[in-house]
C-alpha cells in the first residue's frame, strides 16, 4: 500500500522528501498509518494533502517530515466535520457550552433591524428580535424565524467576533475599534452619521444580458474561441515591436524563430514537463501541435489553455526547443472600452462633465457567499455582516455569490419547504433592502451571482440577477454579471466568482531558478489572469464549470488592468498588492483579494473592509472574521 501512496503522490506532482531513503520510508509509514486509522484510500489521502498544501501555501512539491503533524490535525478536523454532517443531532461539547448555561441564553445583541425600544419591559421569554420593521416582519419566512427564535446555533456562540486576521499597509492604517466599540446601542443608532458622499458607479462590462440563450454552443464555438485568442495574442506580440513575426513552430529549422500558441497536454492527466504541447493558430501552423522542450529555461509557470510566445528552434521538426518564454500578452494601444459599452448607473454622473474632479477614494465592505451555515438556513452570517456595515457605513457594499448555495445540505437533500427564489427574495433581498433603507441614499449595494446559486442560471459567463426592485431602491441596488467590470469613484473593479485560483493551482506546473527564493504562488496565479487578459484562461475548463463558448468571447476579456481584482475562492483569504512583472517599477500595481467565504461549515468565515485612497500605497484593507 505504501507503493500506491507514493504512486498517487507522484501522479499529482508531489514527491517524498527527507534527507535519505530512511526518512522517506518513515514518511510513507506514517502516511500508511493515517490511511488505516482514518479508513482512507491512497487517493483520498493525497486529495486531502492537496487541500492542506494549498491552504497552507507550502513551498515546493516535496512532502517533508515537518509537515506531518499539521497534516494530521487537518485530517482530524475533516473527520470531525464529516461526523457532524452525518449525525444531524450530534453536538460536540466544549467550554463554550458551560459558559452558555451559566449566562443568560436569551440575551441577544440588538441588530440594525430592531426598532428603538420603549420603556416597557418585555415578557421574560420574548426575544429582542421580535420587534422588527414592518418590511421584514411581514415576510412569509417569518414562520421559520419564529420557530427558531430561541434556538442557539454554533454560529451564535462563536468567539473572536470581528477580529482582524490581516491588515494591508498596517503602518498607515487607522486603528480599528475594539469589540465593545463596534457594538451599537439604540441611542447611537438614532444618532447615526450618514456617509459623507454618495459614490459614483459606472458599469463598463456586464455580459451576457439577463434572459440570454445558453447551452447552445457548438464545437465550432470552442474552436473559434481558442483560434481568436491565439490570433489576437499573435497580433499583439507583433505590434509590440519586441518580438518578430510569428512563425510555424512545427517546421524543422536550425534558425531561431518566434512562435505563438496555446499550451496543451498530450493526454488527459495532469500537465508535466514531458507532456507539454504548443498548439498554433490555423493561420501560422494549420492548428497543429508540437512538443515543447523547456530544459534550457531557468524558470517558467504554465497551465493548459495559456497563450504564450516562445523563442527557440525546432531541429528535428518534432520538438521545439525553447530558449525564451513570454507569458505576458502585450496590452493593445487602444485599451479604452467603447463609450457605447459604458453604462452610467447613477444620474449624478451625467450632471458633472468634469470627471477629474472626483476623488479616487472609496470605503467598501466586500464579502462572498455562502451567507448561511451548513446546519440551517437562518442566514445569520449575512445578518451579522449587514449589522457591521450599518455601524461602519461604507459607501459601497459588494456581495458576491453563492447566495442560495447548491452545495448546502438542505438544498441538496430538498428538505426546504420554499422555492429557491422565495428563499432569496425573503431571506436575502429583503434584508438588503432593509439595510439600504436604514442607511439612506448614500450607500450602494452590488450583487454578483455565482454558478453555485441554485436559483439562477447555471452557465458561465453568467447573466446578472433579473430583479423587480421597488423604485425607491433601484438606484441603490445594482445587479452585475459574472464576471463584470465596473468603476466607482474612478476606481476600477474586476470581479469573477468562479474559483479560478483553486482550479489554476491544481493544473499549474512551475520551475524556479536554482537557489532562488520561494515565490508567492497565490500572487503568481492571480497575475496569470491579467497576463492572459481573460477571467478564465484555463482550457479545457475544470469539471463543474458550465463554460459556454458562444458567450465567452467578449464577456471574459480583460482589456486593461483594474485597480482592484476580486477573486473569491475556497483557498485561504488574502489581500495582495501585485504587478504583472515582479520587481518592475514601471508596471501598474493593483490590489488582488480573496475575501474568503462568509461562512465555513457551521462556523463563521471572513470578509474584507477596503479603504481605497488614490493608489495602492495609501490604501488600507482588513481581513476580518465575521
Amino acid at each position: 500500500m505504501e507503493a500506491e501512496i507514493r504512486a498517487e503522490l507522484e501522479s499529482s506532482g508531489f514527491s517524498i522528501g527527507g534527507s535519505g531513503p530512511e526518512d522517506a520510508a518513515q514518511i510513507l509509514s506514517t502516511l500508511l498509518t493515517y490511511c488505516i486509522n482514518y479508513k482512507m484510500s491512497p487517493a483520498d489521502l493525497v486529495s486531502n494533502w492537496e487541500v492542506y498544501y494549498l491552504n497552507r501555501q507550502l513551498d515546493g512539491l516535496k512532502l517533508e517530515k515537518s509537515y506531518l503533524d499539521g497534516f494530521l490535525s487537518h485530517l482530524q478536523n475533516e473527520v470531525k466535520d464529516r461526523l457532524i454532517e452525518e449525525e444531524a443531532n450530534l453536538h460536540v461539547y466544549s467550554s463554550n457550552d458551560v459558559d452558555m448555561l451559566l449566562n443568560n441564553p436569551h440575551t441577544d445583541e440588538p441588530t440594525f433591524l430592531d426598532t428603538p425600544s420603549s420603556k416597557q419591559e418585555k415578557p421574560p421569554g420574548e426575544s429582542s428580535n421580535s420587534e422588527l420593521t414592518p418590511l421584514t416582519s411581514n415576510r412569509p419566512s417569518s414562520r421559520v424565524a419564529k420557530t427558531n427564535g430561541d434556538r442557539i446555533t454554533p454560529f451564535a456562540t462563536r468567539v473572536n467576533k470581528f477580529t482582524q486576521q490581516y491588515i494591508l499597509n498596517a503602518d498607515n492604517a487607522a486603528s480599528m475599534p475594539s469589540k465593545h466599540e463596534t457594538e451599537t446601542t439604540e441611542d447611537e443608532v438614532i444618532r447615526r452619521i450618514q456617509p459623507s458622499q454618495r459614490c459614483s458607479l459606472q458599469v463598463q462590462r456586464s455580459q451576457p444580458e439577463p434572459g440570454c440563450r445558453f447551452m447552445y454552443d457548438r464545437i465550432e464555438d470552442r474552436f473559434n474561441y481558442l483560434e481568436d485568442r491565439i490570433r489576437k495574442s499573435a497580433a499583439l506580440f507583433s505590434a509590440s515591436g519586441f518580438c518578430g513575426q510569428p512563425a510555424d513552430a512545427t517546421l524543422a529549422s536550425e534558425e531561431k524563430m518566434f512562435a505563438v500558441g496555446v499550451v496543451t497536454c498530450d493526454g488527459e492527466g495532469r500537465l508535466n514537463e514531458k507532456s507539454i504541447l504548443l498548439q498554433g493558430s490555423v493561420e501560422h501552423s494549420r492548428g497543429e501541435r508540437v512538443r515543447l522542450d523547456l530544459k534550457d529555461l531557468d524558470q517558467f509557470s504554465l497551465f493548459p489553455g495559456q497563450v504564450v510566445g516562445i523563442e527557440g528552434h525546432n531541429p528535428s521538426g518534432h520538438c521545439f526547443v525553447a530558449s525564451k518564454l513570454i507569458d505576458l500578452i502585450p496590452v493593445s494601444v487602444d485599451t479604452q472600452l467603447p463609450t457605447a459599452k459604458k453604462q452610467a448607473v447613477d444620474n449624478e454622473s451625467h450632471q458633472s462633465s468634469d470627471t477629474g474632479t472626483l476623488s479616487r477614494a472609496l470605503s467598501s465592505v466586500i464579502a462572498a457567499g455562502p451567507y448561511t451555515t451548513t446546519d440551517n438556513l437562518l442566514f445569520e452570517p449575512l445578518q451579522e455582516l449587514l449589522s457591521y456595515a450599518c455601524r461602519k457605513q461604507p459607501q459601497l457594499l459588494i456581495l458576491m455569490g453563492p447566495f442560495i448555495d447548491s452545495d448546502h445540505p438542505d438544498i441538496k437533500k430538498g428538505t426546504v419547504d420554499q422555492t429557491f427564489h422565495d428563499i432569496f427574495h425573503f431571506e436575502i433581498l429583503r434584508r438588503i433592502q432593509d439595510f439600504t433603507q436604514y442607511l439612506g441614499n448614500t450607500v450602494r449595494v452590488i450583487l454578483v451571482p455565482s454558478v453555485r446559486d441554485a436559483h439562477h442560471d447555471f452557465v458561465f459567463p453568467q447573466p446578472a440577477f433579473d430583479l423587480n426592485l421597488p423604485e425607491d431602491t433601484t438606484h441603490q441596488i445594482s445587479c452585475l454579471a459574472n464576471p463584470s467590470i465596473f468603476s466607482s469613484n474612478q476606481i476600477q473593479f474586476g470581479c469573477c466568482t468562479v474559483d479560478i485560483l483553486k482550479q489554476l493551482s491544481g493544473e499549474e506546473i512551475s520551475r524556479k531558478p536554482r537557489g532562488g527564493k520561494p515565490g508567492d504562488r497565490i500572487g503568481r496565479l492571480a497575475t496569470h489572469i491579467l497576463k492572459q487578459q481573460s477571467y478564465y484562461p484555463l482550457y479545457p475548463p475544470a469539471a463543474g464549470v458550465p463554460l459556454d463558448f458562444s458567450l465567452a468571447k467578449e464577456a471574459l476579456e480583460i482589456s486593461s488592468v483594474p485597480d482592484v481584482l476580486l477573486l473569491p475562492s475556497d483557498l485561504a483569504p488574502f489581500v495582495k498588492v501585485l504587478s504583472l512583472r515582479e520587481g518592475s517599477d514601471d508596471q501598474k500595481k493593483f490590489i488582488c483579494m480573496n475575501p474568503g467565504r462568509l461562512s465555513k461549515g457551521i462556523g463563521g468565515g471572513t470578509f474584507v473592509e477596503l479603504y481605497y485612497n488614490e493608489d495602492t500605497d495609501k490604501t488600507n484593507a482588513f481581513i476580518i472574521r465575521i
